[in-house]
């Protein structure tokens, strides 16, 4: 099936809302500025971005007492709306000690509280970047497994930029052309998946959760997402 390309934005495509955000709370970091060449290239691209950091989402630990007492934080509840209002979700996240960070694993927590839980159904692209031969890669591996048990379609290409603190050109860009090269063909092949997924027709997807050893209507989740149709 062909697009109908009636209404696109200045990049060729139909309308693509990204919600884009390192996932380092310190100012500056290797992730954040690699979250912002992605936020620019995906602009290029035609992708209407919306850009964040993880500090606009930041939580107290999470706590089921807190939850029930006082309801779900405030950053929690910024993050759950800003991605229901996009298509997709591009993280750039640091890799500690062979994981994802914790602050970030408790922004998702959290946000899982609220019903319908935003990720599922929803687009998502994983980079990192870290000054270690491997990128950051290994963190991002930990943090598929949440988004994807959220339901999250998360993309199976993956970046991670090696050596980042040596990787960056005076203009923001990645000093190497061929891995600057690979890193906007990732982006704009994730931008052509996330256009079909939400201008053709749509199925449904079912996502269960459960929480309980066997099936039980008392506690198991089970939501309903459109999804995009081949």
């Amino acid at each position: 099936m062909t697009p109908d390309r009636s209404s696109t934005t200045p990049g060729g495509r139909r309308p693509v809302r990204l919600l884009v955000f390192g996932a380092s709370l310190r100012g500056g970091s290797l992730n954040d500025r690699l979250a912002s060449l992605a936020a620019s290239v995906a602009e290029a691209k035609g992708g209407l971005v919306d850009r964040a950091r993880l500090a606009d989402f930041d939580c107290p630990s999470y706590d089921h007492d807190v939850e029930v007492g006082e309801g779900v934080p405030p950053g929690a509840r910024r993050l759950r709306e800003r991605l229901l209002s996009s298509d997709a979700f591009l993280i750039v996240s640091p890799e500690y000690n062979g994981s994802m960070p914790g602050v970030l694993k408790n922004s998702i927590d959290w946000v899982s509280r609220i019903r319908p839980q935003p990720f599922n159904g929803r687009q998502g692209l994983l980079m990192s970047a870290s000054p270690s031969m491997a990128g950051g890669n290994r963190g991002l591996w930990s943090l598929r497994v949440p988004l994807e048990h959220l339901g999250a379609r998360v993309y199976p290409d993956m970046f991670s930029l090696a050596q980042a603190h040596e990787a960056f050109g005076e203009d923001g860009r990645i000093a190497n052309a061929t891995l600057q090269s690979r890193f906007e063909s990732t982006i704009e092949c994730f931008l052509d998946l996330v256009e079909a997924s939400a201008h053709y027709p749509a199925l449904k997807k079912q996502w269960v959760e459960y929480l309980g050893e066997h099936p039980n209507p008392a506690i198991d989740r089970v939501e309903h997402t459109p999804v995009a149709a081949a």
